[in-house]
């Protein structure tokens, strides 16, 4: 029981984390001048790392966890689309990041990760969802 309230806290944490990134933050990056941008990410992504990192490796452990107990479409597909979260994160989402960061970015990044978060926004979505219709 500890571990489905655990998931589903998790989940609807990373899933409200990730609209208002989607719909507010990433926006916000193309009204900043490039001088702002890079001083507001620079603490942006300090602050951001401090919730973000604890719950997707909440939701790991969680998630890999469950699967170990019960192998089953939930625990199995979850944990492929968890892993997928993870894959983006650092193949997409952090090389952009880091282009703002060394100052080295273009409006296209700036657009691309609006364009391109809705992939985890979507996964995380779903998630949520698979979550909470199998253990609610």
């Amino acid at each position: 029981m500890i571990v489905e309230i655990l998931r589903i806290l998790f989940d609807v944490g990373l899933l409200v984390l990730i609209w208002m990134v989607q719909l507010i933050v990433y926006p916000s990056f193309l009204y900043y001048t490039p001088e702002q941008l890079v001083s507001w990410h620079t603490r942006y992504v300090k602050q951001i790392s401090l919730i973000v990192i604890p719950f997707m490796f909440g939701q790991t452990l969680v998630s890999g966890y469950q699967l170990y107990q019960v192998q089953s479409a939930y625990t199995i597909g979850s944990g492929i689309l968890v892993l997928l979260t993870w894959i983006l994160t650092f193949y997409l989402f952090v090389p952009r990041h880091n282009a703002i960061s060394n100052r080295s970015y273009t409006n296209k990044t700036l657009v691309e990760l609006v364009s391109l978060n809705w992939s985890r926004t979507v996964i995380w979505t779903l998630i949520f969802l698979w979550t909470l219709i199998t253990h609610v």
